[in-house]
């Protein structure tokens, strides 16, 4: 018999982080503990308010129902499920911890033993032009040969210079430069941008317009000189057909596949088949969960062997992040066994 629990916790920004939606300083999340035979499992639901489609006022009436509920089995909560994407994610992780011969190696490989590691983008959050400029310093300094710049909250000339002065310096093949506005630009606006964005050699922008715009995406991914990635686009797609039916009809250079948003491992899964189906490149980005979520997410990534830099840098934004062994490294995402987690929550 198994027993279930959750609870509330509040990541810490060590400093405010800026998108086109705002800026945050906290960010809620949501453990679910499993407990079978003195065995316990941890799953995160990292909802994002204002972005998850299960941002809702009974989020957590659903938590206590699935604690309730946990003996109905996985295959049958998750189908109960299918409109918390994040609940579903912190569902099949918690199962895969509380099944495992170890709580937090859930899939085994190579990356999990400490002896591979994941290229990821560095992440540069909005703000004025000095910090931006200061964060891309840090990021270059550290390693990092693939960038990530969120666009769309400041002077959008601005933004193309400070582009234009990391062109100044390093090379395309020095550094692979991508940009992620948020749904910022209107579709009247959102080409001419995109071509004054390609003059700087850019790999890809996610989202330059807001979702559920279906024929001005795809007059977009037609017409830009830039590739463009899918992101919040996926949120709140449930069915096969749906995702079929976006895929096909904006035809997106790529996809960005976030399991918080997304229903979980599984959800991402069934997207990445229909993408690559249709010759859509991905990857993967974590949705700013804590390390416990985090370390699911990068492990599950490892085994698709997708050699693109990934999105799963954000484990260092956190005051309060729980000691794990992933650390960043020279723009990589290690495992690193000689450091143990440090939690106080099972």
């Amino acid at each position: 018999m198994i027993k279930a629990k959750y609870y509330q916790y509040i990541l810490d920004f060590k400093r405010p982080s800026g998108t086109s939606r705002g800026v945050m300083t906290t960010k809620e999340t949501w453990f679910i503990i499993l407990e079978e035979n003195g065995k316990k499992g941890i799953g995160e639901c990292g909802i994002l308010r204002g972005l998850s489609i299960d941002d809702r006022p009974d989020f957590e009436d659903k938590l206590k129902w699935l604690c309730d509920n946990i003996n109905l089995g996985l295959e049958k909560l998750l189908s109960e499920l299918v409109e918390f994407p994040s609940i579903q994610f912190g569902l099949e992780i918690a199962f895969k911890s509380l099944n495992s011969d170890n709580t937090f190696i859930l899939f085994p490989s190579k990356f999990a033993k400490g002896v591979d590691s994941i290229n990821i983008n560095g992440l540069v959050w909005m703000g004025d032009e000095a910090f931006m400029r200061q964060q891309i310093e840090e990021k270059i300094d550290s390693g990092f040969n693939c960038i990530k710049l969120k666009i769309g909250a400041i002077d959008f000339q601005t933004e193309l210079d400070i582009l234009k002065s990391i062109r100044r310096e390093f090379s395309v093949s020095d550094i692979q430069l991508r940009v992620d506005a948020n749904g910022a630009f209107q579709p009247n606006e959102a080409l001419e941008k995109l071509k004054k964005l390609s003059e700087y050699q850019l790999h890809s922008i996610e989202q330059p317009i807001k979702p559920k715009q279906f024929s001005d995406m795809a007059m977009l991914c037609k017409a830009s000189p830039l590739d463009i990635a899918l992101d919040e686009e996926l949120i709140g797609v449930f069915s096969g057909e749906e995702k079929e039916e976006i895929i096909s009809t904006i035809k997106p250079q790529y996809i960005i596949l976030k399991p918080s948003l997304i229903g979980g491992i599984t959800g991402s899964q069934s997207w990445i088949d229909i993408a690559e189906s249709h010759k859509v490149e991905w990857w993967i980005t974590s949705a700013l969960e804590s390390n416990i979520g985090l370390n699911a997410i990068a492990q599950w990534t490892y085994t698709l062997n997708n050699k693109m830099p990934q999105g799963l840098g954000t484990g260092s934004l956190f005051a309060n992040n729980f000691q794990s062994p992933l650390s960043v490294k020279n723009g990589t995402l290690q495992y690193d066994k000689n450091t143990n987690w440090k939690l106080n929550i099972i």
